[in-house]
This record gives structure tokens, C-alpha cells and sequence, in this order.
């Protein structure tokens, strides 16, 4: 269904009854990449799973009248420690996903992010902290330039797009080598089964241009350090060892700015939701502070 959310389009999906538990998902990933086995066991937990597609991904509302940006210079302004210009920011996504709690007439909430996700729920949990029940930050960062960056095979590899980008099947094949590249070298969901997941997740919606405009809200967003000792929320951060993506080191300094915070670190786990690993996370979802 879709809902008007901060004077927004956004698509939202709503199961189960019992604690709502709002599921924010990546860049450029969209509500069906959560695995279904995962929300059908918080399902079962007790908790209203409730997904969104960020805006400029899936079937929400895009803003594709604003072009596509220039990654390159954009990167390259990132390193020098210049002002980014960004076509909105995680503040913008973050009220986003509060406009769609509204809409339901939630008024707290617990907050699992993933990535990008986790980053729009730092924002969550200090622009409205009294909402905010508990927070799940999975695979995450606060930006500090201080941390270590992907390596350059990584970068090279998210500036990379298909060789033809309006042949599905192509698409499918890129994420898979993205994946392959980044995700977990333990843990692995059955191929046959990953790249019907992928098919499907194509053929819903394959958004380059806003994955662009989300990489470019990423990078203006800077150094979030600063908002995290205003973090209220009782906080637990997942990180996999093995995180090519963003480096372990980035839960380590999560946990030493969060108050109070917990830190959960994965051997084995890179930078995705690999199934023999899903049962593991949603303990560390449901489990109490």
C-alpha cells in the first residue's frame, strides 16, 4: 500500500499485530529485501513488522525530475572534506518513515536499520527520541572520516552499473558479483534461492538514478558522531567481522559513543542478511535490553 508521508508517496508493507517494529532497509534496496523467513519469525514473535521503501527506491516516490548525480565529483568533493549538495538528506528520509508511523497513528516505536537504514535510524532516534523505543543499528556507521573506508575494490565496485541496464537478467548478474563481493564468506544463502530473490526484487523496481541521488544524501550527511550522545534509545549494534563494506571498526566506535549501548559482533558476517544467519538476528532484534 502506498501512504502519504511527509508529503510523500511512500510504499509500506504492514503484518502482524502486537509491538510495532519499523524494518528501514539500505541503499538502493527496497522493502522485499528483507528476507521473508525473517519477518515471518518476528511475525510470530509478537511484533507488527512494518517495511517501507525509502523514498527514490522501490515503489516509492521518486525524484528523478532532480537528475541523476555526478558520483565521481561527488566523491572526489567527499575526500576533500567539501560541502556536498545533495538532492534531500537522511533527515528528509527519516521523517519520511515518522510520516508513515503517523499515518498509523503509532506513537512508538522499536527501529531495526540496516546500512543506509541504520544511518536514517540515528537520525530517527534524535529528531523525535521520546518515539523511539529501542534501536537495532545492523551493519552501520556514523560517517567519521576517522573510520576505516571500503576498499577500493568495493568503491570501484559501487560505482560500477551493468553493462546493459535494461536487460534483467544482466542486473541480476551485477548484483550478484556486488553481493558475492561484499557479503558474508561464512554464511550463504542457497544460490538457486538468492537469485530468484534478486529476479524478483528486479522486476519490482530497478532504480539506478535514485540509488545515485540516496549515495549522494549518504555522503552529505558527514560525520554523525556528534548526534550520537544524544541517542536515548536502548541500543544494540550488529556488525559482521568480515564487513568489507563498512568495516567492523565502525560498530566498535558506534558502541563507544552510544550510551549505554550493546555490541554484537558476527565472525563470519559481511555485509548482507544471508538465511543460516537469520535465525541469530532475529534474537538480537527481539531481544530485551
Amino acid at each position: 500500500m502506498q501512504i502519504s508521508a511527509n508529503g510523500i508517496a511512500i510504499e509500506v508493507d504492514d503484518v502482524g499485530q502486537g509491538r510495532p517494529l519499523l524494518l528501514l532497509m539500505g541503499l538502493g534496496m527496497q522493502l522485499v529485501s528483507w528476507p521473508p523467513e525473517l519477518v515471518s519469525a518476528l511475525v510470530t514473535r509478537g511484533y507488527r513488522v512494518i517495511r517501507i521503501d525509502n523514498r527514490d527506491a522501490g515503489l516509492s516516490q521518486g525524484f528523478d525530475h532532480l537528475g541523476r548525480p555526478n558520483l565521481l565529483a561527488t566523491t572526489i568533493r567527499h575526500m576533500l572534506g567539501l560541502r556536498v549538495p545533495a538532492p534531500y538528506t537522511l533527515a528528509d528520509m527519516a521523517r519520511d518513515a515518522f510520516g508513515v508511523l503517523d499515518a498509523f497513528g503509532i506513537e512508538q516505536v522499536q527501529v531495526c536499520g540496516v546500512s543506509m537504514g541504520g544511518m536514517i535510524a540515528q537520525h530517527m532516534a534524535v529528531l523525535q527520541p521520546a518515539r523511539v523505543q529501542r534501536l537495532t543499528l545492523m551493519m552501520t556507521t556514523s560517517g567519521s572520516r576517522a573510520l576505516p573506508p571500503p576498499s577500493a575494490r568495493v568503491r570501484s565496485a559501487l560505482l560500477g552499473r551493468p553493462a546493459q541496464s535494461s536487460d534483467a537478467e544482466e542486473i541480476v548478474a551485477y548484483l550478484e558479483r556486488m553481493f558475492g563481493l561484499i557479503g558474508s564468506p561464512d554464511y550463504h544463502t542457497e544460490p538457486v534461492l538468492f537469485r530468484g530473490r534478486l529476479r524478483a526484487i528486479v522486476a519490482r523496481a530497478w532504480r539506478p538514478a535514485g540509488v545515485a541521488r540516496q549515495m549522494v544524501a549518504i555522503a552529505a550527511d558527514g560525520d554523525r558522531t556528534p548526534m550520537l550522545g544524544k541517542i536515548t534509545a536502548p541500543t544494540h549494534i550488529v556488525h559482521g567481522a568480515a564487513d568489507p563494506l563498512i568495516p567492523v571498526a565502525a560498530a566498535h566506535q558506534l558502541h563507544r559513543k552510544i550510551g549505554g549501548s550493546t555490541l554484537e559482533i558476527i565472525e563470519g558476517m559481511g555485509h548482507d542478511l544471508p538465511v543460516p544467519l537469520l535465525p541469530r538476528l532475529v534474537e538480537s532484534i527481539a531481544r530485551t535490553p
